[in-house]
C-alpha cells in the first residue's frame, strides 16, 4: 500500500514559517539541512502515539503558488481540538482564509485557509453535533 508517511510544506522564508507552524499548532523544528542539501526543517507535528504524521518545511525552489490558482499539490489538514481559537490564531499570525468554516455533518467543522507562504492548508475539528 502507499500510505502517506511524510509531507514538506514548501516555504519562501523558513523562520516565518516556523513560527506559523509551531505557534498555532506546536508543532516542533529539527534542522535537517545539512542532510537535505538545501534548508530544511523535519516537523514533529504531535505525539508518536497519536494517528498522524510528521513531516518538513523545504526551501521552495521556484516561484509561490498565485492567489486564486487551481490546486497543484495536496491540500493537507490538521485536525484541532477548538476551531474558532484555530481559526484567530490562523488570522493574527498572517494566514488569510480560503474557504469559511463549514458543518461535515454530523461529523466535523472543516475549513480552508493560506498560510504565509502562499500554501493552502484546512484545519479540521471534530463533532457529531456539526450542522
Amino acid at each position: 500500500m502507499g500510505r502517506v508517511v511524510h509531507f514538506e510544506i514548501h516555504v519562501d522564508d523558513m523562520e516565518r514559517a516556523k513560527k506559523f507552524y509551531g505557534e498555532i499548532f506546536g508543532w516542533t523544528f529539527e534542522d535537517w539541512s545539512e542532510y537535505a542539501g538545501m534548508p530544511y526543517f523535519g516537523a514533529t507535528t504531535g505525539d508518536a502515539e497519536e494517528m498522524g504524521i510528521n513531516g518538513a518545511l523545504v526551501k521552495r525552489q521556484g516561484p509561490a503558488p498565485q492567489p486564486g490558482q487551481p490546486m497543484n499539490g495536496f491540500a493537507c489538514t490538521l485536525g484541532v481540538a477548538d476551531y474558532d481559537s484555530t481559526e484567530s490564531k490562523i488570522l493574527a499570525l498572517g494566514g488569510t482564509l480560503a474557504l469559511p468554516k463549514y458543518a461535515l455533518p454530523g461529523m466535523a467543522w472543516q475549513g480552508y485557509y493560506i498560510d504565509t507562504e502562499g500554501n493552502l492548508f484546512g484545519i479540521h475539528q471534530p463533532d457529531s453535533n456539526a450542522k
